[in-house]
């Protein structure tokens, strides 16, 4: 016998099924956090009691998805590196995720969003930066669309295979109580704490070695014999770069580090 808990949600879930798919999606994708997961999972285990429509729930989050990134694409060929760096504020680690997300989109190109939905940092930034990139919004559409569609079949298709199991895991986490809410909270406090003294650390090493691009110009003019590299993504270094700078990213510069010299002043520039 189902527990009355469970089996609650999986009548709100049923009674609203498909517009909460489509808003809950919507809301997700629109940068709010609600992740989606739980419910494509709960959607799934309808499916196979035949309380839902595999394809039209799958549908439902494909229009939900595309209705969102497709503001978030218009805003990124508006607004570019701005509503980029907007959504990496909302990241416990702004300072990596601009470099990251550009240097994933910059090597895999358009097919980026065929994964995007299922990485937490790229999902949010992925329908932006294919704006700013300046992708046709027709290709966009249907690449983005695809993506949707296999993310959310995933997830459905993972409630549909294990649904008597994840009733019965439901089962458990509510016999436990209220400890466990007080262990997982314990747990995502202390992450949390730890990424934001990882930040500190970070702004107060770069912070006394600053130097702006118009002191680095005037060290150029002066004949300085400097050692530039450019960290910034092709997305971005594309556009302008100082002359004599060496195109690295930071992973090659890590593994490369043997080859920096040690007998010139190092210049590091990124965004």
């Amino acid at each position: 016998m189902s527990h009355p808990g469970i089996a609650e949600t999986i009548q709100f879930v049923e009674r609203y099924g498909y517009a909460l798919l489509f808003l809950w999606v919507f809301a997700e994708q629109g940068a709010l956090p609600i992740p989606s997961l739980p419910l494509l999972v709960a959607a799934g285990a309808l499916v196979r009691t035949g309380r839902m429509h595999g394809p039209a729930a799958i549908a439902c989050c494909v229009a939900g998805a595309l209705i969102a990134d497709s503001v978030w694409f218009y805003f990124g060929r508006r607004r570019g590196k701005r509503v980029l760096r907007f959504l990496c504020r909302l990241s416990l680690s702004p300072d990596s995720c601009v470099r990251k997300t550009e240097n994933a989109f910059h090597k895999y190109g358009l097919k980026t969003l065929l994964i995007a939905k299922f990485i937490p940092g790229l999902n949010a930034v992925a329908a932006p930066l294919a704006g700013d990139s300046g992708i046709g919004v027709v290709r966009f559409l249907a690449v983005d669309a695809l993506g949707v569609a296999i993310w959310s079949a995933t997830y459905v298709g993972v409630g549909y295979l294990f649904a008597d199991q994840l009733e019965l895991a439901l089962t458990y986490v509510q016999r436990l109580g209220s400890g466990l809410v007080i262990l997982v909270a314990g747990l995502f406090a202390a992450w949390v704490l730890w990424k934001f003294i990882q930040r500190r650390r970070f702004l107060k090493q770069i912070d006394v070695a600053r130097i702006t691009p118009e002191e680095l110009r005037d060290r150029m003019d002066a004949g300085e014999d400097l050692y530039i590299v450019d960290l910034r993504s092709g997305l971005e270094a594309d556009s302008s770069s100082f002359p004599g700078a060496i195109r690295l990213s930071a992973e090659d510069l890590t593994a490369n580090s043997k080859q920096i010299p040690r007998d010139r002043e190092i210049i590091l520039f990124c965004s």
